[in-house]
């Protein structure tokens, strides 16, 4: 995804059982507190469970795109990377339900985020 190599996300695993990428912490991507601003997270999780999901696709699906999402930010990533981890929580026909939790370097939970993507 274009957007994903702007931003420097890099894919480590990917599967249908589990898709985990990772950004590095860059000032530029930062908040004025010097941790990784939450959109940031945001983004790689989305993108993270996107890929999730389109190895998840049914037979004759072209594609998925993001109809709802739900983070909860828990601590902040201010060094290091944040780790993406999504696996499908539900695949149907007509969406894809996948949670993604976002940890440290150190392994603590940064974020959980829970999102519903539409098969196209």
């Amino acid at each position: 995804m274009p957007f994903t190599e702007r931003l420097g996300v890099e894919v480590l695993e990917h599967s249908a059982q589990r898709v985990r990428s990772r950004i590095a912490w860059d000032e530029s991507l930062c908040t004025l507190g010097d941790t990784l601003h939450g959109g940031v997270l945001m983004s790689l999780a989305d993108s993270t469970a996107a890929v999730c999901a389109f190895l998840n696709l049914p037979d004759g699906a072209r594609g998925t795109t993001t109809i709802e999402s739900r983070t909860s930010f828990l601590r902040p990533v201010s060094s290091g990377h944040a780790t993406a981890t999504a696996t499908a929580l539900h695949t149907g026909r007509k969406v894809i339900v996948v949670e993604t939790e976002i940890h440290d370097d150190d392994g603590r939970l940064a974020a959980k985020v829970t999102q519903s993507q539409a098969v196209i």
